[in-house]
Parts: C-alpha cells; sequence; structure tokens
C-alpha cells in the first residue's frame, strides 16, 4: 500500500510541477516574489525537454508502481503516458511545448509590464502634491 501512495504521490506532484511550469508566471502577477522560484522551475522544464533528460519524479513513480505490483511508466515517461494522446494530440507534443513556451514567455512579459505599473503608481503616491507650497504658488 505505501509503495502504491508513494507512486500515485509521485504522479500528483509531476501533474502540479508540469501546471506549475505553464501558469506559474501567472500566479507571479499576484504574488511576484514567486517569479524566481517559477523561473527556476521552467529553466528546469526546459532543460528536460531540450536535453531529453527523465525526470527524477517519474523514477519515483514507476519505483512506486513496480514495487506496488503495478506496471510501470513507459519508457517514454510521464509526458507520453499521461498528457500525449490523452489530453492533446499525439502528434502535438511540439506544438504543445512551443504553446507552453510562448505562455511562459508572455506571463513574464505582463508581470514586468505590471510590476512597472505597480512601482510607477508606488512613486506616484509618495511624491508630494503640487502646489502644496502656498509661497511656490503665483499671485492670481
Amino acid at each position: 500500500m505505501a509503495y502504491r501512495i508513494i507512486g500515485d504521490a509521485a504522479m500528483l506532484a509531476h501533474f502540479a510541477f508540469i501546471l506549475y511550469i505553464a501558469v506559474g508566471g501567472l500566479l507571479a502577477w499576484k504574488w511576484p516574489r514567486t517569479f524566481w522560484a517559477h523561473l527556476a522551475v521552467a529553466a528546469y522544464g526546459l532543460s528536460i525537454s531540450v536535453f531529453a533528460w527523465t525526470c527524477p519524479l517519474t523514477h519515483v513513480e514507476n519505483w512506486g508502481r513496480v514495487n506496488a505490483g503495478r506496471a510501470g511508466l513507459a519508457q517514454e515517461g510521464f509526458i507520453d503516458h499521461y498528457l500525449t494522446g490523452v489530453i492533446y494530440p499525439a502528434d502535438g507534443l511540439r506544438e504543445v511545448q512551443a504553446g507552453v513556451g510562448a505562455l511562459v514567455v508572455l506571463s513574464w512579459i505582463g508581470l514586468a509590464l505590471v510590476t512597472r505599473r505597480r512601482r510607477a503608481r508606488r512613486t506616484a503616491d509618495t511624491r508630494p502634491p503640487r502646489h502644496s507650497d502656498p509661497a511656490r504658488r503665483h499671485p492670481t
């Protein structure tokens, strides 16, 4: 039973990790300090895709599944097992990866704009109002 829980927990963590790659930049609009965590996660996800690494969560899930007496993941790994051909067409992996990459980049651009607007608003709020000094007013 414990192995099954480990395998299922790794699967859920994997889904959460992939979801965070896709939408973590948008979450940073609300919580800007999370940008750095999202940057690290997105860079790691990109490196897994570019270099065809196997994610450690795949190994943990496989280990839990096999030790629980269940079939392990296919050689292709987590994404091919759960997502490719299920969530999107089997021949659409590159398009989905490009779409997620575009979403990440656009979310970061949006974050930069939101952050810039917030800073400008804070700066405007701390400036003294114009013509607040009666000595500087022009006589009418």
